[in-house]
């Protein structure tokens, strides 16, 4: 889906005189740069490579202070980072120290082996590398829980992992989260069909009439196709992605030209994992969480349904929990409003894992 969107989108930056576009570009990943420097006496600003499931993996760990509590942020896609929101979610770092990861398949870690020296590209394969991920952050950093973020496709990791591992992880924050519930549910999908014929879409409608009643049974070539044409064929979702996610990666400090094609190429090779989780069933996987459980949405998300998540939610059962909309978004609710976002943070998570937890001693 944003491979797509991407491609159409450097197509059309690129029609332009190269020198204007790439000189805009420069100045503003300079004035980019400026603004995520860290410099206090007690932050961290780490990128590199850590040995994880066999292979280099690409992680990022920045923050003010160390003594803030740690945020692990599961990226969606599967295989889109968002190590390329840096700078507009620059305001996170006061507060809480953020730490990226490129998941194999995914934008650096691709790059650093390229597509053959990934290994295996399948949901079970990174589960167990969130893990290792997990523990090595937690010795790094000298914290015992961390903060659990899953976005996007993200979430279904996330909330495996909360479920499983409440020792490791202070609360779990689901934003654009997905809920898998074994195909019950089709209303996104409708809403689909109701906007392509609205739009006299007849190409595009014609080929999702023709996907198989069970989508178990798409391909993950088809899965990929009906997820671009839910983002496309919504207006406010189409300008997010063009703007902020397209615009991010454009200006983004950490990455460089040749490096927007790499994410376009990670998009497409992860496109595989999605099978693994098409005939999931949140609900009967569990709904007891044994550590505080918020999920924030986008109020007009047309990819990750809050009616669906909201109705998850319900049922949820944990310590402490919470839910919230963003107005006026859809999908990247948490990057189009970041700063709504960390409003919501700092109210009900933060005073929560600050006071359960004693402050890290640093590195």
């Amino acid at each position: 889906m944003i491979a797509t969107i991407a491609a159409t989108s450097a197509a059309v930056l690129l029609a332009a005189p190269a020198a204007g576009v790439l000189g805009h570009r420069a100045l503003k990943r300079s004035r980019n740069a400026s603004l995520m420097k860290i410099d206090t006496p007690n932050g961290i600003d780490e990128q590199g490579f850590v040995r994880i499931g066999g292979i280099e993996q690409w992680i990022s760990v920045r923050g003010e202070d160390l003594a803030n509590p740690v945020v692990l942020e599961l990226h969606g896609g599967p295989g889109a980072s968002t190590a390329i929101f840096g700078p507009r979610t620059r305001s996170w770092e006061k507060h809480f120290t953020i730490v990226r990861w490129d998941m194999r398949g995914a934008l650096k870690t691709l790059g650093r082996s390229g597509p053959e020296g990934q290994g295996d590209i399948a949901f079970d394969r990174i589960y167990a590398d969130a893990i290792e991920v997990t523990n090595h952050i937690r010795t790094r950093l000298a914290v015992d829980k961390i903060v659990l973020l899953g976005h996007s496709y993200g979430s279904a990791f996330g909330l495996r992992l909360a479920r499983a591992f409440p020792e490791r992880y202070s609360a779990y924050v689901g934003t654009d989260q997905n809920i898998h519930d074994a195909g019950r549910d089709d209303s996104v999908h409708q809403d689909l069909l109701t906007r392509l014929r609205a739009a006299g879409k007849h190409k595009e409608l014609a080929a999702v009439e023709a996907l198989h009643p069970d989508e178990q049974r798409w391909t993950a070539r088809e899965r990929a196709m009906h997820a671009k044409l839910l983002a496309t064929s919504d207006p406010l979702t189409l300008d997010t992605m063009k703007k902020v996610v397209m615009g991010s990666l454009w200006f983004s400090p950490l990455h460089s030209l040749r490096e927007l094609g790499r994410f376009m190429k990670g998009m497409t090779l992860s496109e595989q994992i999605t099978h693994a989780t098409a005939g999931s069933d949140d609900w009967a996987d569990g709904t007891t969480f044994e550590l505080p459980f918020f999920i924030v949405q986008g109020e007009k998300d047309v990819l990750t349904s809050p009616e669906l998540a909201r109705r998850f939610f319900d049922d949820v059962q944990a310590p402490v929990k919470g839910f919230a909309l963003i107005e006026d978004c859809s999908h990247f609710a948490a990057f189009r409003r970041p700063e709504r976002f960390l409003e919501l943070l700092l109210t009900h998570v933060r005073p929560l894992v600050v006071s359960a937890s004693p402050a890290a001693a640093g590195v």
